[in-house]
């Protein structure tokens, strides 16, 4: 007898797959089981049902003709709304590179067919039951005044708190559905990634550079958590930065230079690349008529100090 899978509300599952065998037979047991299920034949007709309806859960082949279900997914996936759902591959190739390739896509686990009922709902249920704890913990977050928020690797927001919305929004001008990290934050984020466990130094936006990210970790395959803060205003005056001839990026480079921050340091907050802080601050030591760190950073201090 199957057992049937708990919930207040009858579950949601979409079945992928382009063979009626298969289908029937998990129509047949998802529907005894307590869920309400919904079917497509190939990638393109589950695209077009959750375009409508948002499942619980999504049970995938991997093998279809068209757009094949490691494709499927991966555009799923990119709708942040579906960033949670979790998808299971149904597969008959049991080889590691395909288990891979579904985990990368954003699958959370794979079945081998002929598919084991029992197997397939006892994995459901865990996967349901993850999604649920997932969900409750980020409502959490929302409500405590967070500036948390998750992306991917390719830097695409995946869940935003209220607060980590609106700080970007107020400072960078785009919402988290549209906010992608720019190629110097997708860098700092993978370096970040390679020293959990240890203190990782924190980033800056290039045109925002008062919007600092700091890494907090991995939650969950391809999921990565990020602290937004703003940071107090750390610039030369702009009178003193134009009589001086600096651009704006110039005169931020040399306020954190008189700070003590390393050419490391600065590339980081601002989300530069080393390279170019060493080019801008070329540019000032011209600019100021002096050779050396320490004479630029003894100007621009004396600069803060008659104009704070």
């Amino acid at each position: 007898m199957l057992m049937s899978i708990e919930s207040k509300k009858r579950d949601v599952a979409l079945v992928v797959d382009d063979s009626p065998e298969t289908l029937r037979l998990l129509t047949d047991a998802l529907d005894s089981a307590g869920m309400t299920v919904m079917v497509a034949l190939d990638g393109a007709a589950a695209m077009r049902i959750i375009d409508q309806i948002t499942p619980d859960i999504i049970l995938l082949d991997a093998v279809m003709p068209g757009i094949d279900g490691f494709e499927t997914c991966r555009r799923l996936k990119r709708d942040a709304g579906l960033a949670n759902v979790p998808v299971i591959f149904m597969t008959g190739l049991a080889e590691t590179e395909h288990i891979v390739r579904g985990l990368e896509a954003g699958g959370v686990d794979y079945v081998t067919k002929p598919i084991v009922i029992e197997e397939m709902l006892a994995r459901i249920r865990v996967h349901l039951g993850n999604a649920r704890l997932t969900q409750s913990a980020r409502a959490a977050l929302d409500v405590s005044g967070r500036f948390l928020l998750a992306v991917n690797r390719q830097g695409n927001v995946l869940w935003a708190t209220p607060q980590a919305q609106k700080l970007l929004s107020d400072h960078h001008g785009a919402q988290t559905d549209d906010f992608v990290l720019p190629p110097t934050l997708l860098q700092w984020l993978e370096q970040a990634k390679a020293k959990s466990g240890s203190k990782s130094q924190a980033a800056s936006l290039p045109d925002s550079p008062q919007l600092r990210f700091y890494y907090m970790g991995e939650t969950a395959p391809n999921e990565f958590l990020l602290r937004l803060s703003k940071e107090a205003g750390t610039a030369l005056p702009p009178e003193f930065t134009s009589e001086l001839g600096l651009t704006t990026r110039e005169g931020e480079v040399l306020a954190w230079l008189s700070k003590g921050k390393t050419n490391r340091d600065i590339a980081q907050i601002l989300g530069l690349s080393p390279r170019t802080v060493d080019k801008h601050l070329e540019q000032i030591y011209a600019k100021l008529g002096v050779e050396n760190r320490t004479a630029a950073a003894a100007i621009a201090a004396n600069a803060t100090r008659r104009n704070s």
